[in-house]
C-alpha cells in the first residue's frame, strides 16, 4: 500500500515537473520576441490605464472648476470679438479715407483732363508744328527773341509737368481702387469672423446658464459650489495676508471715507453682502461682497487711491484685481473682462482699473466688489455714497 502511494506520488510530482517545464517554454517562446516589440506593447497598456485615470479625474473634478473653464473660454471669444471690432472699426476708417482720396483725384483727374482737352483743341486750330519757328522768326531784336524763347520754355515744361501730374493721377487713383477693393473683401471676411464668434459667445453664455440652471436645482451641486466658493474666499483671505506682510503702502484715511467712498461702477445691486438663504433649498449662503449690474464693457474704477497687490485670473471670481489702501484696508474688483494695471502698479482714486465682464458665478455683465479691514469682509453699501 505504502509502495503504490509512494509510485503515485512520484508519478504526480514527475507530471508536475513536466508541466511547468512545458509552461516555462511557453511563457519563453511568447517572451522571447523583438524586446523593442514588447516594450511598445507594455507602452500601450501603460498608455490605457493612464487615459483610464485621467477620465477618472474629469468625472471628479469640482461644479466650480467646470464653470470656471466656460468663464474662461467666454472670456477668451469676448476678446477675439473686441479684436474683429476693432479691425472693423480700423477697415472702416481706411475705406472712408480711400473714398475721400478717391473723389478727390477724381476731381483732379476731370480737372487735368478738361485742360488736355483744351490744349489739343487749341493745337488742332492753329497748329503746332511751326508756331515755335514763326514765334521766334518774328522777334525784332535778340533780347526780344530770348525772351520768347525763356516763355516757350516755360510754357513746354508747364505742359510736360502737366501730363506728367495727369498720368501720376491716373496711376494714383488706380492704386486707390485696388485698395478700396481689397479693403471691401477684408471687411466682408472680418464681418463673417464677428458673427461666426458672437454665435459662439452666445452658445457658451447658454451652456453656463444650463449649467448654473442644474446646479440650482441639484441640492447636492448647490451646496458643493457654496462650499467650493468658501474655500475660494479662503484663500483670498491668504492673499491678502501675505500681501500686508510684504507689500508696504504707505497711505492713510481710508478709514475716515465711511459712506463716502465713489461707486466703483454705475449700476445697480442686485446681490446685497451678507448672508442669504436659498429659496429652494434653504441653504445659507454668505457673501463677502455686493454684485453690481452694469453695462456690458463698462469702467471699473478705484474707489480710492492703492497699490496693486493681485491681478490676474481667480477661480469663482474670473479676472479679479486687489488693491491695498494701506492701514489694512483692501478693495477687490471681481467679474472683468479686462484688467489695465499689474502687480505693484499705483492707483489714483477714480482710475479706471479695468472693463465690466461676465467671467463670475453671474450670467450677466456686471461687477462683483469687496472691501475688506485686515481680511475681513465689510458691508460695501455702508462704505458708498448713499445715491
Amino acid at each position: 500500500m505504502t509502495y503504490t502511494l509512494m509510485r503515485r506520488s512520484l508519478f504526480y510530482f514527475v507530471f508536475s515537473l513536466a508541466a511547468c517545464c512545458l509552461l516555462l517554454a511557453t511563457f519563453l517562446t511568447a517572451y522571447a520576441g523583438d524586446p523593442k516589440e514588447e516594450y511598445n506593447k507594455l507602452q500601450k497598456e501603460i498608455d490605457v490605464h493612464k487615459e483610464k485615470i485621467e477620465k477618472t479625474k474629469r468625472l471628479e473634478h469640482s461644479t466650480l472648476d467646470e464653470i470656471d473653464r466656460t468663464n474662461k473660454d467666454i472670456s477668451q471669444v469676448q476678446a477675439d470679438l473686441k479684436k474683429y471690432r476693432e479691425r472693423l472699426r480700423r477697415l472702416e476708417n481706411e475705406m472712408r479715407k480711400v473714398e475721400v482720396e478717391i473723389a478727390a483725384n477724381k476731381a483732379k483727374l476731370e480737372k487735368q483732363a478738361g485742360w488736355l482737352k483744351r490744349k489739343l483743341r487749341i493745337m488742332q486750330r492753329y497748329g503746332y508744328s511751326g508756331d515755335i519757328i514763326l514765334l521766334l522768326s518774328t522777334s525784332n531784336d535778340m533780347s526780344q527773341l530770348m525772351r520768347r524763347w525763356r516763355y516757350i520754355k516755360e510754357i513746354t515744361l508747364h505742359d510736360r509737368n502737366m501730363l506728367e501730374s495727369y498720368k501720376e493721377t491716373i496711376n494714383k487713383l488706380a492704386g486707390q481702387e485696388d485698395r478700396l477693393k481689397s479693403l471691401r473683401a477684408e471687411l466682408k471676411t472680418n464681418e463673417e469672423d464677428t458673427k461666426v464668434t458672437a454665435a459662439a459667445i452666445s452658445e457658451k453664455k447658454k451652456n453656463k446658464e444650463i449649467l448654473l440652471s442644474s446646479i440650482r436645482k441639484e441640492k447636492s451641486s448647490y451646496e458643493k459650489i457654496v462650499k467650493e466658493l468658501k474655500e475660494s474666499s479662503n484663500r483670498l483671505l491668504e492673499i491678502i495676508r501675505r500681501s500686508e506682510e510684504t507689500e508696504t503702502y504707505a497711505a492713510k484715511g481710508f478709514h475716515n471715507l465711511k459712506g463716502r467712498l465713489p461707486w466703483p461702477v454705475n449700476g445697480r445691486v442686485v446681490i446685497p453682502y451678507g448672508t442669504q438663504k436659498d429659496p429652494r433649498f434653504n441653504t445659507p449662503m454668505f457673501r463677502n461682497g455686493i454684485q453690481i449690474k452694469a453695462e456690458d464693457d463698462s469702467d471699473a474704477k478705484a474707489v480710492h487711491s492703492g497699490k496693486v497687490v493681485f491681478a490676474e485670473w481667480f477661480k469663482g471670481y474670473g479676472k479679479l484685481i486687489i488693491i491695498n489702501h494701506g492701514d489694512g484696508y483692501h478693495t477687490l474688483y471681481a467679474n472683468l473682462a479686462e484688467i489695465f494695471y499689474s502687480v505693484g502698479d499705483i492707483i489714483k482714486g477714480q482710475q479706471i482699473v479695468g472693463k465690466i465682464g461676465e467671467s463670475g458665478m453671474v450670467n450677466a455683465p456686471g461687477l462683483y466688489f469687496e472691501i475688506r479691514y485686515k481680511g475681513k469682509p465689510l458691508d460695501p453699501i455702508q462704505w458708498l455714497k448713499r445715491r
